[in-house]
C-alpha cells in the first residue's frame, strides 16, 4: 500500500465505525517497535527494507542507543480489508518496568491492544503486567506470538516439537486471562451475595424446612460468559509471526490457501487447523486423535512445516535450485540483488514478506476483532467516570446523560465535548508543522503566490489616489510610512527573537475525543482530579458555557486548546478539528495541566478515575547545578521534567534539596538526561540514590545474639541504654518504667502524659498502607463533622470504611488489643500513615473515630467536653504526627507502631496575676505521677466552668505555651517509648525476577549473595534452557545490580526489578553485648559487620546528624614524621 495523504486520514476520522485505537503491549525486547515497524512501512512511511532496523517510533537518541522503547509513542495508520477502509491509530508503549507509567497513558485511549510474547521466553513478568493493565482498562486483546525464527535457528526445534511448545505458551497466556477473569466473577458474586445477603436471611428458615437447597458452593463461573475471552488461533485473535523476518499468518490465511486447494471447505479447515486433528490422505479425511495415533497435526503438517523447510533451503543449507522450486510454487517475485545477496535473511525475507505479509495478517486480525470506540461498553464508561469513592449512580443526573454521549460517539454540533489527556509530552518548537523548513514543492507553490501578490499590489499602486503635501512630494494614501517602517521593525524583532525560539520546548497533551468534536482554538473546561460535579452544577449558571464569565469554582479551570494535531510517529500534522474517537495531540494546555486531566464543555462531567500505574516511584536523588548561579534554570528544567513524564515526581525537601524521584536506575538516567539536554540545559550533580528507610519496634527477642535462652537482665539492659541516652534532660520530667511505660511533664508543670510503644502486628501494617486513600478519606470525613459541615457520603464509601474496620477488629485480637479499634486517636503520619495512636485515657471520652459509620448523634455532654478539649486533643495529635515524621533513630517515618496513651493530667490554666505564686506552689513530679486519674476528670470540670467564662483567654491559650509545650512533650513522649522497645530499622524491597540460561546461574547467585539478595524459588521454562529466578533484593544494595548482573553473566541474565514491600532488618542497630555468651562470642567491642548500623549512620551521615564512631583506633600505632627522620 502506498503512502496515505492528509486529506485521507481526516476523512476517514469522520467515521467512527471504522476506526480503531490499539497500542502494543509486551515484556521488553520481545519485538514491540520491530513489529509496529512492519504495520509503518505497510502505509509507505518508510521502506520495508528498513523496517526491524530504523525503529521509525523510537525517536530519542538514548531509545536507538540503549535499543529499548522508553516513551509511547502514535502514529495514524490507513488499511483496506476488503471494501472497507480503516484508521489505525497506533501507540507502541514502552516493555521495561522502570516506564510501565508510559504503559498506563497509552492503554487508557485505546480500546485494543495487541500482546506480543516471544516465542523463546513465553510469558515474563511485564507479558503479566500489561494483561492485567489492559484488563483493568476494559480493553480488547489480540495476541501476536513473535520471534518463531529462533525456535528454528536458535533453539533447533523440529515442527512437531515447536507445535507443542507453541500451545504450551497459548495455555500460560489464557492461564493470566483466566485469572483476572475468575477473580473479577468472584467479586461480582461477593456484591452480588452481600446485597441478597437480607432476603435470604428471611427464606432461610422457609428453604430448610421444605428440603431446598442449604447452601450453594458455586461461584457464579458456571454462568459468566468465557467464549469471548481466550486466545484461540481458531477464533482468530492469534498471529504467529516473525517481525524481524517480515511474515506472519493467522489460521485464516491458511484456511482460505487449502480450501482452494484441497477442495475442502475453509470453515471445517478453520476448526480443525488447531487442534488434534490429522489429514487421513487415504479416506481423504480429517480426523481426531493424532496425537494417540502418532500422526501429525494439521497444524504441523500444512503450516509449519513448509516455513521449516523453508528455512532449512533458504538459511540452512542456501540450496539454490529448492529456493528456485520454491519460488516458482509460491509465485513470488524476487529481485536479482535478494537473491545475490551474501545474507541468506534478505533473500528469506523477500520471499515471506510477499507469501505471508506481516502487516497484512495483524491488521486484518485488528479490524475484525478489536472493537471501535462505538462498541464501547457502558461498563468502561461507567467505570471511567465513577472517580474516588462515589458510585455512577450517586452522580448528577445531568452527569449520567454524559454516559448516552459516550455510547453513541455523538460528534454533533450540539454533543458535549469530552477528551481525556492521559500524558503531556515536550517537543523542540522548531520541530512544530509551523515552524518546520519548507519543502521545494511548498516553496514553490509560496513563491508563485508571492509574485501575484505583488503584481496586484503594483497594479493597486497605479490606480491609488495621491495626496499632494506640502513640500510638493506625494505620498501614496494606501501605505502610509510609519505603516512600513512598523513592519520592517516587527521583521526585526521577529528574527532576533527566532534563535531563542529555537530553544524552547512546547508541551503537546497526548489526548482522546471521548465524544463531541475538537475544534482548534475551542474553549473548554479543565477538570481536576478532585472536581465534584455536583458542586459545579450548584455554583454555575445553568446552560453556562467555557466563554462565558464564570464564578470560581475549586478544581475547575478554563483554557483554549490554541492547535490541533495528528500524531504521526516523529511528526506532527496540524488539523482544523478532530471528530470524536481519535487519538490527538493538544498545543496550549500547559498553564492548565500537569500531568492527565479531563476536558469537557459541560460542567456536568465528571473528571475520569486516575490512572493505574504499576511501578511506584521509589529511587531519590538529591540535584544540584554545577554553577549557583544556574540554580533558577534548575528549577525552572525540573518543574518542565515534572511535567513531561507520566511518572517523575520533583520534590523540595525540608533541608532545601531538590529531590528528583523515579521508578528505576534505567529512568533515573533518562530522567537526568533530559534535565541536562533538554528542560535545564546546564550542568548538574545528582547525589548518590537517597535510600528510604522506616523505622518500627519489634516484640523483646527470647533469645540473644548466641542463641542463649533470655532472662529479665535482657529488659533491663535496654532501658538502662534508655536512662543512659537521657542524662543530658532533666531527671523531675521524665520517667521510664520498666515496662517501657513512659511519663513526660511539660516544662511548665501544668500537663503530664504518659505513653506507651507496642508494635503493631505485621497484617495491620499491611492493611494500613494498602489503606491510606481510604483512611484519608475517612480523615476528611472527621474533620467535617469537627466543623459542623454536612458531608454527603456514598454508601460505597460507608462500606469500604465498615469493612476496614471489621478487618482492623479481627486482626487486633488479644488481651492487649481489646476494645482498641473503638479507641483509635488517629492514625501517623499525615494522619494517614501505618502507626497508631490510642485513647486509654480514663475517663476522656472523645469521638470516636468511626463516628460517621454511627447513625445517632452524639450526646450533649460528649459534645461539651469535645468541644472544650478539643484544642489540647489536637495539641496530642499533633505532637504524635511529628513523632511518627521523624523517628529518633535517623529520623525516617515511623511504620507499625502503635502509641498508647494511658495517661494525660493538665491542671487549669491560671490567671495571669497568678503566674508567678504558680510556679513557686507547683506540684512537684513525684506528686503528679502519684496522683490518680480520677481527679483529672474535676480539675478539667474547673477547667471548662472557666473557659466558658474567660472565651477569650481560652481561645489565647489554645496557641499559647500550654498548647505548644503539650505537642514537644507528646512528641518526646513518643520517641522515649519507642527507644524504651526494642528498635529496627525497616528496609524498602525490590522483587527481582532475571531470566538466564543454567550455565550462567551460579554467577546470577553470587551477585544476589554479595548484595543481600534472597533467592525464593527458580524453575525452569518447559521447553528451554532459561531459568526464572525469582528473588528479594534490598532497594539500598540494588544501584548498579542489573550492570553487574549483565557484566557478569556476558548479556544471558536480564533482571526486571520492582519496588515489593518494607521488609525488618533483623540486627538491632544500637546492639551491644550484654551476656557473658556474647562477650566471649563478639569481645568487649562487639565490631563485627552489623548491617543496620552501616545502613543507620548512612543515612544519619546525609542528614547532618551526630555518628557515633572512632575515627582512630590506635593511637600509639600512627607514625609521626619525627620518627620518618
Amino acid at each position: 500500500m502506498g503512502h496515505t495523504s492528509l486529506d485521507k486520514i481526516i476523512a476517514l476520522q469522520r467515521n467512527p465505525a471504522n476506526i480503531r485505537n490499539l497500542c502494543i503491549l509486551a515484556h521488553v525486547d520481545h519485538g514491540k517497535t520491530t513489529l509496529a515497524d512492519c504495520l509503518v512501512a505497510s502505509n509507505g512511511i518508510i521502506s520495508t527494507r528498513l523496517a526491524g532496523k530504523l525503529r521509525y517510533l523510537d525517536s530519542r537518541e538514548d531509545e536507538q542507543i540503549r535499543g529499548i522503547t522508553m516513551k509511547s509513542s502514535a502514529i495514524s495508520l490507513h488499511y483496506r480489508n476488503g471494501d472497507q477502509d480503516y484508521l489505525l491509530n497506533l501507540i507502541d508503549s514502552p516493555g521495561h518496568i522502570d516506564f510501565s507509567s508510559e504503559v498506563s497513558t497509552a492503554v487508557r485511549l485505546c480500546d485494543g491492544a495487541i500482546i506480543v510474547v516471544d516465542a523463546v521466553e513465553g510469558v515474563c513478568p511485564q507479558t503479566q503486567a500489561v494483561l492485567r493493565q489492559a484488563w483493568l482498562e476494559n480493553i480488547r486483546p489480540v495476541l501476536v506470538i513473535n520471534k518463531i525464527d529462533r525456535l528454528i535457528l536458535e533453539l533447533k526445534l523440529t515442527s512437531q516439537e515447536a507445535y507443542s511448545h507453541l500451545q504450551k505458551i497459548l495455555e500460560q497466556v489464557n492461564a493470566v486471562t483466566g485469572t483476572l477473569f475468575t477473580s473479577k466473577v468472584m467479586e461480582e458474586r461477593a456484591e452480588k451475595e452481600k446485597k441478597e445477603e437480607e432476603v435470604e436471611e428471611e427464606e432461610k428458615e422457609s428453604k430448610i424446612l421444605s428440603g431446598d437447597q442449604v447452601y450453594d458452593w458455586s461461584a457464579g463461573l458456571e454462568e459468566a460468559d468465557d467464549s469471548q475471552l481466550y486466545f484461540s488461533p481458531d477464533q482468530g485473535n492469534v498471529v504467529f509471526a516473525s517481525a524481524i523476518d517480515g511474515w506472519g499468518f493467522s489460521i485464516q490465511q491458511f484456511a482460505h490457501i487449502y480450501s482452494q486447494k484441497m477442495g475442502i471447505k475453509a470453515e471445517v479447515l478453520l476448526k480443525t487447523l488447531w487442534g488434534d486433528f490429522y489429514l487421513n490422505a487415504k479416506a481423504k479425511k480429517i480426523m481426531k486423535g493424532a496425537q494417540v495415533k502418532g500422526k501429525k497435526q494439521l497444524f504441523v503438517q500444512l503450516v509449519l512445516d513448509n516455513i521449516w523447510s523453508l528455512y532449512d533451503a533458504v538459511v540452512t543449507r542456501r540450496d539454490k535450485e529448492k529456493v528456485e522450486k520454491v519460488i516458482a510454487s509460491l509465485g513470488v517475485k524476487v529481485l536479482a540483488r535478494d537473491s545475490r545477496h551474501s545474507d541468506p535473511k534478505v533473500l528469506l525475507s523477500a520471499i515471506c514478506s510477499q507469501w505471508l505479509p506481516l502487516a497484512q495478517a495483524v491488521l486484518s486480525m485488528v479490524c475484525e476483532k478489536l472493537p471501535s470506540p462505538i462498541d464501547m461498553t457502558a461498563e468502561r464508561v461507567e467505570k471511567l467516570m465513577s472517580v474516588g469513592p462515589r458510585r455512577f449512580d450517586s452522580l448528577p443526573e445531568q452527569t449520567q446523560e454524559l454516559k448516552r454521549a459516550f455510547l453513541q460517539c455523538s460528534s454533533g454540533e450540539n454533543d458535549p465535548l469530552i477528551i481525556f489527556v492521559s500524558k503531556m509530552f515536550a517537543v523542540d518548537t522548531k520541530t512544530l508543522p509551523q515552524n518546520r523548513p519548507l519543502t521545494q514543492e511548498e516553496i514553490a507553490q509560496r513563491r508563485e503566490l508571492a509574485r501575484q501578490r505583488h503584481a496586484d499590489r503594483m497594479a493597486a499602486d497605479q490606480t491609488a489616489p495621491l495626496k499632494p503635501v506640502k513640500d510638493n512630494t506625494c505620498v501614496i494614501s494606501r501605505y502610509p510610512k510609519s505603516e512600513t517602517i512598523s513592519t520592517k521593525m516587527e521583521g526585526l524583532t521577529l528574527k532576533d527573537s527566532q534563535p531563542e525560539e529555537e530553544d524552547q520546548q512546547t508541551f503537546v497533551a497526548f489526548a482522546r475525543v471521548y465524544s463531541g468534536v475538537a475544534k482548534k482554538g475551542r474553549r473548554v473546561f479543565v477538570l481536576g482530579p478532585k472536581y465534584d460535579p455536583a458542586q459545579g452544577l450548584s455554583m454555575m449558571p445553568e446552560g453556562s458555557s467555557a466563554w462565558d464569565r464564570v464564578p470560581a469554582v475549586p478544581h475547575l479551570s478554563i483554557c483554549s486548546m490554541d492547535s490541533l494535531y495528528l500524531l504521526m510517529g516523529r511528526e506532527l500534522e496540524e488539523l482544523d478539528e478532530v471528530p470524536v474517537g481519535n487519538v490527538l495531540g493538544i498545543r496550549g494546555l500547559e498553564e492548565c495541566v500537569l500531568k492527565s486531566a479531563t476536558l469537557s464543555t459541560s460542567p456536568a462531567c465528571p473528571p475520569f478515575i486516575p490512572l493505574n500505574f504499576e511501578a511506584t516511584p521509589i529511587l531519590r536523588v538529591a540535584i544540584e547545578p554545577k554553577h549557583p548561579s544556574e540554580m533558577p534554570k534548575l528549577v525552572r528544567g525540573m518543574r518542565l521534567l515534572n511535567q513531561a513524564d507520566p511518572c517523575a515526581e520533583v520534590l523540595i525537601q525540608e533541608t532545601g534539596e531538590h529531590v528528583l524521584v523515579t521508578a528505576g536506575e534505567v529512568h533515573l538516567q533518562r530522567c537526568l538526561d533530559d534535565l541536562r539536554k533538554r528542560f535545564a540545559k546546564i550542568e548538574i550533580s545528582a547525589s548518590k540514590p537517597i535510600i528510604p528507610f522506616r523505622e518500627t519496634v519489634v516484640r523483646p527477642p527470647k533469645v540473644d545474639m548466641v542463641n542463649e535462652d533470655l532472662g529479665k537482665q535482657h529488659k533491663v539492659a535496654i532501658i538502662h541504654q534508655v536512662k543512659e541516652a537521657s542524662q543530658g534532660r532533666p531527671s523531675d520530667t521524665l520517667h521510664v518504667d520498666h515496662s517501657g511505660l513512659v511519663t513526660l511533664t511539660t516544662p511548665n508543670r501544668l500537663a503530664t502524659v504518659s505513653v506507651r510503644a507496642i508494635p503493631l502486628p505485621q497484617e495491620v501494617t499491611c492493611l494500613l498502607e494498602s489503606s491510606t486513600e481510604l483512611i484519608r478519606t475517612l480523615e476528611q470525613v472527621n474533620m467535617s463533622l469537627r466543623e459542623g459541615k454536612s458531608l454527603d457520603i456514598s454508601p460505597r464509601t460507608l462500606e469500604a470504611i465498615a469493612g476496614l474496620k471489621a478487618q482492623l477488629e479481627s486482626l487486633l485480637q488479644g488481651r492487649k488489643w481489646r476494645n482498641a479499634v473503638e479507641h483509635i486517636w488517629a492514625f501517623g503520619p499525615r494522619r494517614y500513615g501505618p502507626n497508631i495512636l490510642l485513647n486509654l485515657v480514663e475517663g476522656y471520652q472523645r469521638p470516636s473515630l468511626w463516628q460517621c459509620l454511627g447513625r445517632g448523634d452524639q450526646s450533649g455532654e460528649a459534645g461539651a467536653q469535645a468541644a472544650g478539649m478539643r484544642d489540647l486533643d489536637n495539641s496530642i495529635v499533633s505532637g504524635f504526627q511529628l513523632a511518627t515524621l521523624s523517628g529518633p533513630m535517623c529520623e525516617e517515618p515511623l511504620m507499625g507502631v502503635c502509641f498508647s496513651v494511658e495517661r494525660w493530667d493538665i491542671q487549669s490554666a491560671a490567671l495571669p496575676q497568678h503566674q508567678d505564686s504558680l510556679k513557686e506552689d507547683s506540684i512537684s513530679h513525684g506528686a503528679l505521677t502519684d496522683s490518680r486519674v480520677e481527679g483529672s476528670s474535676e480539675t478539667w470540670t474547673a477547667g471548662l466552668c472557666q473557659a466558658r467564662r474567660r472565651p477569650q483567654a481560652a481561645s489565647a491559650d489554645c496557641y499559647g505555651p500550654v498548647s505548644g509545650q503539650l505537642i514537644a512533650a507528646m512528641k518526646e513522649a513518643c520517641r522515649h517509648a519507642f527507644q524504651a522497645q526494642p528498635q529496627r530499622l525497616m528496609a524498602a524491597i525490590y522483587t527481582c525476577e532475571i531470566m538466564a540460561t543454567a550455565e550462567v546461574l551460579g554467577r546470577v547467585y553470587g551477585v544476589l549473595g554479595k548484595r543481600e539478595g534472597r533467592v525464593l524459588h527458580e524453575e525452569m521454562k518447559e521447553g528451554t534452557d532459561m531459568f526464572i529466578i525469582k528473588a528479594v533484593l534490598p532497594v539500598a544494595e540494588s544501584f548498579g545490580f542489573a550492570d553487574e548482573i549483565r557484566k557478569r553473566t556476558s548479556g544471558l541474565a536480564s533482571p526486571q526489578l520492582v519496588f515489593s514491600h518494607w521488609e525488618v532488618i533483623s540486627s538491632d542497630p544500637c546492639w551491644v553485648p550484654t551476656t557473658e555468651e556474647e562477650y566471649l562470642h563478639f569481645g568487649e567491642k562487639a565490631d563485627s559487620a552489623n548491617q543496620a548500623l552501616k545502613y543507620m549512620n548512612a543515612v544519619r551521615r546525609r542528614k547532618g546528624l551526630y555518628v557515633e564512631e572512632k575515627i582512630v583506633e590506635h593511637a600509639e600505632k600512627q607514625r609521626t614524621l619525627g620518627k620518618n627522620k
